[in-house]
């Protein structure tokens, strides 16, 4: 068995560069419950409760994770005053980005997650 090739010493830097250009995000979506809360959240947006009935998190882990997402640009929050006061979830421009990404990690899945 040939041994792999070795990164000339320059290109080791560059090889984690990139790799973090990947592994970043990717922590930022990390936990199940943000990716859950923003996979939903392409349907439109919704008021905290609908988004805490369709994703079947908890009120406190939910609000976690929708201030998480928010401090984070993916996720905008608006409030509606009233009684009672209303407060409505959707996307940014940033996690409609994301998107893409969860139809491509779908197909991906229907072919590849079984095997």
């Amino acid at each position: 068995m040939m041994p792999a090739p070795q990164p000339a010493s320059g290109d080791e830097q560059n090889l984690g560069k990139d790799a973090c250009n990947v592994v970043e995000p990717i922590s930022q979506l990390g936990s199940q419950w943000r990716l859950v809360v923003l996979y939903d959240l392409q349907q439109g947006e919704k008021r905290f409760n609908e988004l805490k009935r369709s994703t079947g998190t908890s009120s406190r882990t939910l609000s976690r994770i929708v201030d998480d997402l928010q401090e984070l640009g993916y996720v905008s929050r608006r409030l509606e005053e009233g009684s009672p006061v209303a407060t409505y979830y959707s996307l940014t421009a940033k996690g409609k980005s994301l998107c893409p990404v969860f139809d491509e990690l779908e197909k991906w899945t229907k072919e590849w997650g079984d095997k």
